[in-house]
């Protein structure tokens, strides 16, 4: 079976469907490669590159369409290229089957196969072959660069000769994947980061990136707004209310706004209004990511950048992705080509459409003269972390006695302690030659010792303070030459054995620490 992408015709996009390298990997599934002529020259890939990669390049779309059983596309398929599909053909692509029922009845009554990438169902198994996260990654990226050149200022705070630089403030609006994206990019750049998400338990991998989570004062159940898939949900309209009070808080302090906020099979909500681009600063920058479903701030006006009376720039580019051509093409051929391999489980270059696989089921929208969406829900579903308990705010008393039982229960355990090496000293004294006894008594305050410094400190810290408890191996060696001369041979070799067992902690502390340090190191 031949594997075939044409050259987009949507206006300004400038992605391709099948790159020269992932040709060479449908290849190895057992297919034959067509792509139309220049289909990949706006992203960078030359039709000699793909024919030096084995691929067959035709000159127009309808000999590519007519070559091809299988057609992979990224942009949805317009109704010129509906009227090519037939029975013995499946489609590959972004399909938008929410909002596209015109475009499935066609599809339908051609017989063929549609698969619609954006469906992938969000489970671990099929992170390889999700699209969406593909582009929404390099969409939070671009996002952020294309505020920058539009911004005017440093991101990054500066003291110079000429004057203090204030570092730029930035306030990402869903932390999703093109959220996530969005703050690594902006922290990177040296911005003071502020993130919002109206599921709790992404505040933890915000903080990680180097952001400040932005929580509500809010005590429903309800924020926790994890839907099914890892999507966010509806809000109620007391959270909404909330979370626009918050925003309307922050607005004046914020240089640059990225919004992000989707939910699926919906229009984006509204969560910039007008009077917040109002209260904003002169030469602030608004980057409305969900502008293609209608925007999440008011303004934002789809493909366009517009400058509001108060000097507030808001762009609604939704073509984020096709700006970065080449990158974005590489990770979508390969989402394409993740997904060949599983509708190929033989390899042998023939399609297995199995329904009864959850990812294949999930991202089929026509099949066999039939509409399949919506999907049922996959047998395994994405489960969302669980938020933590909020922690109860404790009272000065409670404080205190919360501390003096812990003081208790810690002073219990060291007199249990002393008082069974009590009695082991005991024992032993009354039986063992006091030169036994001698070395005895260092063996134990040593292990005491070593037990009470280690054992208390937060195992996170435990590898950074391999560096400093090489001291306290040095005290054991010095401890270990002292006694390596005296008493009989068991002592002589307990003595040997700390020496070896303490340099191989020191060495080994130092190798730790500087492997740890050269990580943190720009090349």
């Amino acid at each position: 079976m031949k594997i075939g992408v044409p050259k987009e015709v949507f206006e300004g996009e400038n992605r391709v469907a099948m790159t020269p390298d992932s040709a060479k990997m449908l290849q190895k599934l057992g297919y034959d490669c067509v792509i139309e002529t220049k289909a990949g020259a706006a992203a960078g890939f030359s039709d000699a590159a793909y024919k030096e990669a084995g691929v067959e390049v035709v000159k127009t779309a309808a000999a590519l369409w007519k070559a091809a059983d299988i057609i992979a596309k990224v942009r949805p398929p317009t109704d010129a290229e509906l009227k090519r599909l037939s029975a013995d053909k499946t489609l590959i692509s972004f399909f938008n089957p929410g909002g596209n029922e015109a475009g499935m009845e066609k599809a339908k009554a051609s017989g063929a196969t549609v698969i619609a990438m954006e469906m992938v169902p969000r489970i671990s198994r099929a992170q390889k072959m999700d699209a969406l996260s593909s582009m929404a990654n390099i969409a939070g990226y671009r996002a952020v660069i294309e505020a920058g050149n539009n911004f005017g200022r440093f991101f990054t705070g500066q003291v110079t000769a000429a004057g203090k630089v204030p570092p730029a403030k930035v306030l990402v609006v869903g932390a999703g994947v093109a959220g996530l994206a969005a703050i690594g990019t902006s922290t990177s750049l040296g911005a003071i980061t502020y993130a919002f998400d109206v599921r709790p338990e992404v505040a933890e991998q915000v903080e990680s990136m180097g952001a400040e989570f932005v929580y509500l004062d809010f005590e429903e159940d309800q924020q926790d707004g994890a839907a099914t898939g890892g999507y966010a949900s509806v809000s109620s309209p007391e959270f909404r209310e909330a979370q626009l009070a918050k925003f309307r808080e922050l607005a004046p302090e914020m240089d640059i706004v990225i919004t992000t906020a989707l939910i699926p099979n919906r229009e984006a909500p509204e969560l910039w209004t007008e009077d917040m681009v109002k209260a904003m600063k002169p030469g602030s920058v608004i980057v409305d990511l969900a502008a293609e479903k209608g925007g999440n701030c008011k303004l934002t006006v789809p493909d366009e950048k517009i400058v509001t009376d108060n000097g507030v720039t808001i762009i609604g580019y939704t073509d984020f992705p096709s700006r970065m051509a080449a990158q974005a093409s590489s990770l979508y051929a390969n989402n394409i080509r993740h997904m060949m391999s599983d509708l190929t489980p033989d390899k042998d270059g023939k399609i297995n459409h199995d329904m009864e696989d959850d990812v294949i089921r999930g991202a089929t929208v026509t099949h066999q003269g039939e509409i399949t969406f919506p999907p049922p829900p996959p047998k395994v579903q994405a489960i969302a972390a669980k938020p933590k308990a909020a922690m109860k705010e404790l009272t000065p008393e409670e404080k205190k006695a919360q501390e003096l039982a812990a003081f208790k229960a810690q002073t219990k355990q060291q007199f249990t302690l002393l008082g069974v090496g009590g009695a082991l000293m005991l024992l032993a004294g009354l039986y063992a030659p006091a030169s036994f006894m001698q070395h005895f008594i260092v063996f134990v305050l040593a292990v005491f010792v070593g037990f009470q410094v280690i054992w208390n400190v937060s195992h996170s810290l435990h590898t950074p303070l391999m560096a400093i408890t090489n001291a306290i191996s040095s005290i054991i060696i010095l401890g270990a030459l002292m006694q390596i001369g005296t008493g009989s041979f068991l002592v002589i070799l307990l003595a040997a054995l700390s020496i070896f067992m303490a340099g191989i902690n020191i060495f080994g502390g130092f190798l730790v620490t500087r492997r740890m340090l050269a990580m943190f190191q720009k090349s």
